[in-house]
């Protein structure tokens, strides 16, 4: 989709991109220069580091991969609303190479608060959080956490390297213009910067990585080949991170010799990448409009990690994940698969008359939670009276609204279908005001309901009311055909409770919106902007952890066979990339979390103007026009963000 000339009638204030709608990510391949060095060896302390490699900005629905080519370095200039997450990428490619050995060398990057004219800041390592983009099967996706202020990264020729840039902007944080830069410097393998920079603790992990590899392989008595090989795999790729990790770096060169970067050599010889960000008065709302609910496999988590179900490491790797899960505005809930398709799902894994279950489901991050129809670890209860025991405490509650019941997944046939039914009418003899949801894409094959299948399937919410009170259906049903959406819609019942919501799995496939890896920037997020503009009023993922069973936690990650690439997996264990116990996110999963933020835009653009002005703004600034028709490029993100901004804020100055 052009972006120039396009949108004439939509005036972008100059607040995202340089000179105003996105320029700032140097879409320009113009301007780039080679390397006018000297032959033989290069001395990064001599030499400015822009003769050394190239540096420039891409936006956050960019897929930078290792074979990316460089483009004109700009400023960065973003725009953020309080309590909302905005991105950015900084991508490196070296010119030359500078190490004596199979690298091409190493820079520092170094970056600081940003600051506004009042004196109000973005605190480093609080508001400004830094990952290097890791490739999964070739493809950018994994984000793994650098140290801040000050981290070193290794380049290898012929291969860009990405980092992703994210700015958290709180909830009272003051709004105005924020200033800052991101300084980056080429280097020598450098024993001083980690004499600097490692402490006990950056020494205590290292002594746990080479710790681990003992873990690995020496309790192998009585285990299977598999098993062996698997954990032979895992110590191997533990220790080649070890001697890859800055310590070891200046081991690669022949003489050994270092030398650290002072002060003015950062001043003199770095390159710097200025970033701006307007803050303003808007404040996302703490809880998300639409309550996206994403599945986490409970088993999944069980085999890599070693905990038995119910055990007190269980409940504290559950937490864990929990809370790590939040900060993307989703509601989580754990998924346990039975037969036929049957799930045993549930946000809390403590009982409703435990402290713990009021800490979560009052959580205002929370939009929905599930609750579990039977025990979920032992207990004396039988599952009858566990069930009335929960729905009897939950209901005097006043996060009950929040509750919903998720039974079986994707019924295909009428003993599914009847099973639905009785497990619902039990949940609403305790509860007459319990929402059930189910998962569809068709209806009972063993008894049509209409004489084709798509008429069947409009049928299901009269087959199965009142049972049923989330209609939960696939966006591959509709395909391309928006307009069947609203044969859909009409066939829901809000003033009786019932509400219309949809899910992606395998399907849809390219080049409609879903989460496979591989698939562009925008169509990831724009999962999010079909959902808004079809009239979905939540929205359900399967899963974020379904990768292949594994039994050590750094073992490779390996997506399910039959699925698309990346299907079911939203997030990586830390243990993969370093010994950090805490999840790894993905591209995908911070495109989920802007896409739901950029449902708080357009809602509250439609709050001031109504739904159609919000519609025409998706439309005329040519973000999504359709499941087919939406834009492949950042600008028109940034044109709907401006314009909500250049119509929807208050008076205040700056």
């Amino acid at each position: 989709m052009e972006n120039s000339g396009s949108h004439p009638e939509v005036v972008v204030p100059p607040v995202e991109g340089f000179a105003g709608g996105g320029t700032a990510y140097g879409w320009s391949e113009t301007g780039t220069r080679d390397s006018n060095l000297p032959a033989g060896s290069i001395d990064p302390l001599k030499v400015h580091s822009s003769e050394l490699v190239h540096v420039w900005c891409m936006p956050s629905s960019a897929n930078v991969g290792p074979q990316d080519m460089p483009r004109t370095l700009e400023p960065i200039s973003l725009l953020a609303a309080r309590n909302e997450r905005e991105n950015v990428q900084i991508a490196i490619r070296p010119k030359v190479s500078w190490a004596e050995s199979s690298i091409a060398g190493t820079v520092q990057i170094q970056c600081a608060d940003l600051c506004s004219t009042s004196g109000d800041r973005l605190v480093v390592g609080e508001s400004l959080k830094v990952r290097r983009v890791v490739p999964i099967l070739g493809i950018p996706d994994a984000l793994v956490p650098l140290e801040v202020p000050l981290s070193q990264l290794t380049l290898f020729p012929g291969e860009t390297t990405a980092i992703w840039v994210s700015i958290d902007v709180p909830n009272a944080q003051p709004p105005g213009q924020y200033a800052g830069e991101f300084i980056i410097t080429a280097t020598r393998a450098d024993t001083e910067f980690t004499a600097q920079c490692l402490g006990k603790a950056e020494r205590n992990q290292l002594y746990q990585e080479l710790r681990s590899c003992l873990d690995f392989v020496e309790p192998i008595d009585g285990k299977s080949l598999d098993e062996v090989l698997e954990r032979m795999k895992s110590a191997s790729s533990s220790l080649r991170r070890v001697l890859l990790s800055p310590p070891f770096l200046d081991l690669y060169s022949d003489d050994g010799s270092v030398d650290m970067m002072d002060e003015d050599a950062i001043s003199n010889l770095s390159v710097r990448v200025k970033i701006s960000l307007t803050v303003w008065d808007f404040v996302l709302p703490a809880t998300p409009s639409l309550p996206a609910v994403i599945g986490i496999s409970d088993t999944v988590i069980e085999d890599r990690f070693g905990v038995e179900h119910g055990s007190s490491k269980w409940y504290e790797a559950l937490d864990q994940h929990f809370k790590w899960l939040l900060q993307y505005k989703i509601s989580p809930f754990f998924c346990r698969w039975r037969e036929n398709m049957r799930v045993l799902t549930y946000t809390c894994p403590w009982p409703a008359d435990h402290p713990k279950s009021d800490e979560y489901y009052s959580d205002p991050r929370l939009a929905a939670y599930a609750v579990p129809y039977s025990p979920i670890v032992s207990c004396g209860d039988t599952a009858e009276g566990f069930l009335q025991k929960e729905v009897e405490i939950l209901r005097t509650k006043n996060h009950w609204r929040k509750a919903y019941f998720y039974l079986w997944d994707e019924p295909l046939n009428l003993e599914h279908y009847q099973a639905i039914r009785n497990m619902a009418s039990e949940v609403h003899a305790y509860a007459p005001d319990a929402r059930i949801m189910t998962t569809y894409y068709c209806g009972p094959s063993d008894a049509p309901l209409a004489s084709n299948n798509f008429e069947a399937f409009l049928k299901v919410p009269e087959f199965l009311r009142p049972h049923t009170q989330l209609y939960c259906t696939s966006e591959w049903v509709i395909g391309n055909r928006e307009d069947l959406a609203k044969d859909i819609i009409a066939e829901i019942q809000p003033e009786n409770g019932e509400e219309w919501w949809t899910y992606v799995c395998m399907g849809p496939s390219d080049p409609q919106p879903n989460w496979h890896l591989g698939m562009r920037g925008t169509q990831h997020r724009a999962v999010m902007w079909r959902v808004w503009k079809e009239g979905g009023t939540g929205f359900l993922y399967w899963g974020a952890n379904c990768y292949e069973r594994a039994t050590v936690p750094s073992a490779e990650i390996k997506f399910r066979r039959g699925l698309p690439p990346g299907d079911g997996v939203l997030y990586y264990p830390g243990q993969v990339f370093s010994s950090s116990h805490e999840p790894v996110a993905s591209l995908r999963l911070e495109r989920l979390l802007s896409g739901l933020q950029d449902i708080e835009y357009l809602k509250y653009y439609s709050s001031r103007f109504g739904r159609e002005e919000g519609l025409n703004l998706l439309e005329k600034t040519g973000m999504y026009l359709g499941p087919e028709r939406y834009t492949h490029d950042h600008m028109p993100i940034d044109i709907m963000r401006g314009e909500v901004f250049r119509t929807c804020q208050s008076q205040s100055n700056f």
